[in-house]
């Protein structure tokens, strides 16, 4: 977002402590907590009027004429986007993530399944995992099993080592020595392809006139172009914590009918996929504040998204949903290197 103006270093300061006392307090700060608690330099008097200055800005509100401020949702953007400093884990708190989601040997599909989980439980919010969508990993064998006469099931290996199995029917015969050659030809054509790359370059092979006339080719292109017609599973959103909500006002305070609607946001997969959408479609660490999720349900509500797999080719998105009045610091931290970590998986090549 753009600088509101006249933010220079000393309302900058003061705006980093308002918003840093209420993330933890949840009460409105006032001038002395501000300068009793942090090395403003400047008496009470001093940093009221500079609160003052910021409310006019709209970057604080005070909820009561006697009260302290609080921060709006533009002040609360301002600090994640410019004042906000990320720090790093521990090596302790880097090990207990690997250990959780088992990324050291476990394949993908058991992983994301154990991010979720480790993501409610260390943060503790409710944690989201966009499972790898087929159709946008890469592929390295395509491989057919004949089960009976014109019935074959399809297995596609992706890089990252997950096995899809599609069952097919064709009306096709084809002896063991056929099938080898297929096969061969096959890895050949279409290793390290999407699924729509693969669709496409089976259709190129398709209109080749000359590829009519090689028995083994057609076969391999007919079994091919019938297996990638089979619909593929669809999206998958694994949300897990959805009870820690209850004990962080994540819907606001004390409003049940609030905090139901969320839990209902958190099973319309459709919602949560779009916002995951929007964190795939940029890089690094994207946080959606209440009205900014365009949901209702989550108004109250922040969330902490990344994309992980490749940086010009996301597979999925891990994201922490929880109240505005987080650690934001400590989440984003733990998303991105959960992310990390997931993406050398998805690649094929986890490291240090």
């Amino acid at each position: 977002m753009a600088t509101p103006p006249d933010i220079n270093r000393r309302a900058r300061k003061i705006l980093h402590a308002v918003v840093s006392e209420y993330l933890q307090s949840g009460e409105a700060v006032g001038s002395r907590t501000v300068t009793r608690r942090h090395d403003i330099g400047l008496s009470p008097a001093t940093v009221r009027n500079v609160m003052a200055d910021l409310e006019e800005m709209g970057l604080l509100a005070q909820p009561h004429t006697s009260a302290g401020r609080v921060p709006t949702p533009t002040g609360l953007r301002f600090f994640i986007d410019a004042l906000l400093k990320v720090r790093g884990l521990s090596s302790k708190e880097k090990q207990e993530i690997r250990d959780r989601t088992g990324v050291d040997s476990l394949d993908i599909d058991e992983v994301v399944q154990r991010t979720s989980r480790m993501l409610s439980e260390i943060t503790p919010y409710a944690g989201i995992v966009l499972a790898p969508r087929p159709e946008l990993e890469r592929f390295q064998h395509i491989e057919f099993v004949p089960l009976r006469v014109g019935r074959f099931l399809c297995v596609l290996v992706a890089t990252n080592g997950r096995i899809e199995n599609r069952p097919m029917q064709l009306d096709l015969e084809i002896d063991k020595a056929q099938l080898e050659r297929i096969h061969g030809y096959l890895e050949l054509l279409l290793r390290g392809m999407t699924l729509e790359e693969m669709r496409k370059r089976v259709l190129e092979q398709l209109g080749d006139e000359k590829n009519r006339y090689d028995e083994t080719v057609a076969a391999a292109l007919r079994l091919s172009q019938a297996a990638l017609a089979v619909p593929g599973k669809g999206e998958e959103v694994i949300v897990s914590g959805q009870a820690n909500l209850l004990s962080t006002n994540a819907a606001g305070e004390g409003d049940l009918s609030r905090m139901r609607d969320l839990l209902q946001a958190l099973e319309d997969k459709e919602t949560l996929v779009r916002l995951l959408d929007q964190a795939m479609g940029s890089s690094g660490i994207h946080v959606f504040l209440g009205a900014e999720t365009a949901h209702e349900a989550l108004g109250e509500s922040s969330l902490v998204a990344t994309p992980y797999g490749p940086d010009d080719h996301p597979l999925g998105a891990i994201a922490v949903i929880g109240p505005q009045r987080m650690n934001y610091g400590k989440v984003m931290s733990i998303v991105d290197f959960t992310a990390a970590l997931v993406s050398r998986l998805a690649a094929g090549r986890l490291g240090d």
